[in-house]
């Protein structure tokens, strides 16, 4: 261990001694959680899907895993909390964002395909499904296994902008996005021929205010959350990314766990992902609301447009994540086909059930 790994450690340890969670003696095992969200039950999904999680686990082991959820970043940074739960020692499990989650497993990549899912129906199918289960498998190199992924904010993202309401392809060349500082967001704007311009989130409203971006695209819960609309004038529901969280817990903690206690880990974290499922998409639904109300105007993209942009960002992301990024060109190809696969089924036994 570093020397700055271990003060982050033992910052650590001092935060939750000083809390006064520190696991009584009853406790055979201490799973600590970190996320970034607020530790509020009504404006985010990650807290109460943890906090769910915590009261359920803990009941299934009779009080043998003592859970402790830390959320608003208290313990650290993504890439930090993730770090120490390869360890296991301090943080048990980590919260992790997308473009976060390529510093551990750079497949994870694949998944920023622009416009790679049509709804929220065939988005949970993909990640609640065994392919998406077998593909992380590769997290466990890293020292981190995969519990299941949450949905950022509501998933689908959308656009806000000063400069026009975007409802094509061409709204959006020569704006000046704000992405996050992941290198796939910043192939896809560029595709669609848009300037983007990577900044932290605790830049974006300065930016936004000043002119040094013109928009930027996430979920509409987080319009909502920060007022967006004071800043920008028009939003528009695209959904060419969709945000994840993936929850990652230490390996070397879990195969520490007698059997029944890792069953009951994965059990009761499997029940967790799906209630958070619904509050994230409540997150989207209240942001969208109150942006429409908000915004000087609001649009949906509509399927058809949805497939232009497709088409344009698509292969130019491809050639991007293949060549400089430099995934397999067959893993990138299965994940399409795989989903390809989940909307056909799904669509198939939609009309068996009910259109009969």
């Amino acid at each position: 261990m570093t020397l700055r790994n271990k003060g982050i450690a033992a910052a650590m340890l001092s935060m939750l001694m000083l809390s006064g969670m520190v696991p009584a003696q009853a406790a055979k095992f201490t799973m600590v959680i970190s996320h970034l969200a607020p530790e509020d039950l009504s404006n985010n999904e990650m807290h109460p899907a943890m906090k769910h999680f915590e009261s359920i686990l803990e009941s299934a082991t009779e009080g043998g895993i003592d859970v402790q959820v830390f959320g608003n970043g208290q313990l650290g940074s993504e890439v930090e909390t993730a770090k120490q739960a390869q360890g296991g020692r301090i943080v048990q499990a980590s919260l992790i964002s997308s473009g976060a989650m390529s510093s551990f497993f750079p497949e994870y990549q694949i998944v920023t395909t622009p416009f790679l899912f049509p709804n929220y129906r065939i988005a949970r199918a993909y990640f609640d499904g065994g392919w998406h289960a077998k593909f992380m498998r590769g997290t466990l190199k890293s020292g981190l296994r995969y519990l299941g992924t949450l949905d950022d904010g509501g998933g689908f993202v959308a656009f806000t902008n000063n400069k026009r309401l975007i409802k094509t392809a061409a709204d959006i060349k020569g704006l000046k996005i704000r992405v996050e500082e992941n290198p796939a967001h910043v192939a896809t704007m560029k595709a669609l021929g848009a300037s983007a311009t990577p900044l932290p989130w605790g830049e974006v409203v300065t930016a936004l205010s000043t002119g040094l971006a013109d928009g930027q695209f996430n979920a509409p819960g987080v319009s909502l959350a920060f007022k967006l609309w004071e800043v920008n004038d028009f939003t528009t529901w695209s959904g060419h990314v969709y945000n994840s969280v993936s929850w990652m817990v230490s390996e070397k903690w879990f195969q520490r766990l007698p059997k029944e206690y890792q069953q009951a880990v994965i059990e009761s974290a499997r029940e967790a992902v799906q209630v958070s499922h619904g509050i994230a998409v409540l997150a989207a639904i209240k942001g969208w609301e109150a942006s429409c109300k908000n915004f000087k105007k609001c649009h949906i993209l509509t399927a058809a447009e949805k497939k232009k942009m497709a088409a344009i960002a698509r292969p130019a992301w491809k050639k991007w994540v293949t060549g400089d990024f430099g995934i397999d060109a067959k893993l990138v190809d299965e994940l399409w086909a795989t989903v390809a696969r989940i909307e056909k089924d799904t669509v198939s036994l939609d009309l068996q059930n009910y259109a009969r």
